[in-house]
């Protein structure tokens, strides 16, 4: 089978199994590989948000002192083979066609042997697994999908580092129905001998992961402290600017990637580093710093275009849209902001809605294309109508986004909510860039 064909073959024929926890079906699968899993030196990063930002940093600061680095993601935003790469390379269209080929063929077999078929996830997982020892990755960073405790990757034995991010609600029902609940959850990464950092929590959750660390028998536990995060002073509130602050020892650290909470995830990804160190991993303090300066990571406000001024963010829960507004009350006072808005249905989304839409000047809905879980722009338009009447709903994200450049005047457009609309956000950019000239 060649790309295409896989491709459609996920989509018609494994999609459709959804979303499945637990490790049985994983563990069988990985089996009938050769536990490829086994072969790695993983870094395994669970978490609500910032998983993806950590896990840039880390690779970036790691890449640039020399390390071969793999990752695996989820969910990609620019292209499918995103979600894995080494050293920032995607997955060639030609590995993903022979791996999953191989792996469509086993789960046939497990099938016809009384076992779940794997679901998309699984075979993705186990893709990355191969591809990445294939490659010979010095470490591997790997961010679990949902959850923690049953989700497929969390068939790693016992991981060089656990990375605990920030935790909120999300996904309510699957994962837990409380934040204690989908900490103790996420917590189910933490292995015997493994070393582990815990982002600063809401509430008092570090007692949960102190707890599983305890029991598990965690070989250490760091937790990052909010206040040893000395943020520097802006000189001007203009965008686009840098950001700077200071770590323990790490001294006037610079980051390209804007919003308020990334001091906090490069803080994270700096504690993992010193951790690496002193388990023997050889980091110089200036290559660090520059590969962390020269990260970026797509749709963690990021700034599409000056003219107008265009700003994509996956913010697609509570807490990461009260983070969201916050940064914009940091840049923005006295200008129109025009929404662009595409959630989930599975989302708290009246909150997200509460927190958000009172701000705006005007809002455009849009449904996330591609996606069974996509709310529809006209009933998300109809909750938001609620808190702010100048909504409309778009039949399209091009259009969406034409609409929002007409709207904008000297404002800004911000669109967030779902990743699964970033990639899609991205190209109609490029595409209205070049129309107008930009």
């Amino acid at each position: 089978m060649n790309y295409n064909e896989v491709m459609d073959y996920l989509e018609e024929k494994v999609n459709p199994i959804g979303s499945i926890l637990g490790l049985a079906t994983m563990e069988e699968l990985l089996k009938r590989v050769g536990n490829p899993e086994r072969e790695l030196k993983i870094i395994h990063v669970a978490g609500t948000n910032g998983k993806g930002s950590v896990s840039s940093f880390l690779a970036a600061a790691l890449t640039k002192n020399g390390y071969r680095i793999g990752r695996y993601i989820s969910p990609s935003v620019v292209d499918y083979r995103e979600k894995i790469q080494v050293n920032g390379a995607f997955i060639p269209k030609t590995k993903v066609a022979e791996y999953l080929s191989v792996l469509f063929t086993v789960a046939h077999e497990m099938e016809e042997a009384g076992f779940h078929h794997p679901t998309t996830f699984e075979l993705e997982t186990a893709m990355a697994f191969l591809y990445l020892r294939d490659k010979k990755c010095d470490y591997c960073i790997i961010e679990v999908g949902m959850g923690g405790r049953e989700d497929a990757t969390n068939v790693i034995p016992s991981p060089e580092l656990c990375i605990i991010t920030s935790i909120s609600l999300d996904h309510v029902g699957m994962i837990g129905n409380t934040l204690e609940e989908i900490a103790k959850t996420k917590a189910g990464i933490i292995k015997r001998g493994t070393h582990v950092v815990v982002a600063p929590q809401r509430e008092n959750l570090n007692a949960v992961f102190q707890k599983e660390c305890d029991e598990q028998g965690a070989a250490s536990v760091s937790f990052v402290n909010r206040d040893d995060i000395r943020i520097a002073a802006s000189k001007s509130q203009k965008l686009p600017v840098v950001q700077k602050f200071d770590y323990k020892n790490h001294k006037k650290v610079t980051l390209s990637m804007l919003g308020e909470y990334q001091p906090e995830n490069a803080a994270v990804a700096l504690e993992a580093l010193d951790v690496l160190k002193s388990l023997g991993v050889n980091l110089k303090e200036e290559k660090t710093l520059t590969g962390i300066k020269e990260c970026r990571w797509p749709a963690r406000f990021e700034i599409l275009g000056k003219k107008p001024l265009v700003i994509a963010d996956g913010a697609h829960n509570p807490d990461a849209v009260m983070r969201l507004m916050k940064t914009m009350d940091n840049y923005f006072t006295n200008c129109p902001i025009i929404y662009i808005m595409g959630v989930l249905k599975d989302k708290a989304v009246e909150e997200i809605v509460g927190l958000s839409a009172g701000k705006a000047d005007y809002i455009i809905t849009v449904t996330p294309p591609n996606n069974p879980r996509g709310m529809k722009a006209f009933d998300l338009a109809q909750i938001i109508k609620d808190v702010n009447p100048k909504v409309s709903a778009a039949d399209s994200v091009e259009e969406a986004l034409e609409e929002a450049c007409l709207l904008e005047g000297d404002g800004v457009v911000l669109a967030f909510g779902s990743l699964s609309y970033m990639g899609r956000l991205r190209e109609a950019y490029e595409t209205h860039a070049k129309k107008h000239g930009k």
